[in-house]
């Protein structure tokens, strides 16, 4: 396997703090390829991510004749998860970059760990609930609940960024067979 980890970061509070995983998992062997969706961008240091990953961070479409094509992947984290990625991509919407690569990659057999970052009265919401069940049901991992991600107040995101679980998303995927870091 080449071990190359896609990491699929939204607009929430933890975005800025992606490094963190991006370090631990090539502290692990993964050759990570950042595709955030459009935006999170805003929520990035695009060039010190650049840097850090030795690749383009891919946040739209390639033109026609473009070079950074995405090699395969072996796993995908998406984290942190907003409410609506989350519920537009259960709903089959490909109408960005990163949710057209969920789309094509969701039936793939790829190892796919989602850690979102919503409060409470989003995720109380039953669309969102219905979609956690749709993507789980198509063999997603959504790390929400007891011993996961548990929801916060609505308001009260910004305490607990530091302490946002990185490493379960990457230990989830690396539990799946098939998923194998470089070396």
């Amino acid at each position: 396997m080449s071990g190359v980890l896609y990491v699929m970061p939204c607009a929430a509070g933890p975005a800025p703090f992606v490094d963190r995983l991006v370090t631990l998992a090539q502290g692990r062997g993964w050759d990570v390829w950042l595709a955030p969706t459009e935006s999170a961008m805003g929520f990035l240091d695009v060039p010190a991510l650049e840097k850090l990953t030795d690749h383009p961070v891919r946040a739209r479409y390639r033109l026609p004749g473009e070079s950074g094509k995405l090699p395969p992947a072996d796993a995908v984290i998406v984290a942190p998860a907003t409410y609506n990625t989350i519920n537009k991509w259960a709903a089959g919407i490909a109408d960005t970059h990163t949710l057209g690569l969920l789309a094509e990659l969701t039936p793939s057999g790829v190892p796919i760990a989602v850690l979102p970052f919503v409060n409470a009265s989003l995720a109380a919401n039953r669309v969102f609930g219905r979609s956690v069940a749709a993507l789980r049901e198509e063999g997603v991992t959504v790390l929400l609940g007891e011993g996961a991600f548990v929801p916060h107040p609505a308001g009260a995101g910004g305490a607990r960024l530091g302490s946002f679980p990185w490493e379960l998303a990457l230990d989830t995927v690396e539990s799946h067979p098939g998923s194998t870091p470089l070396g």
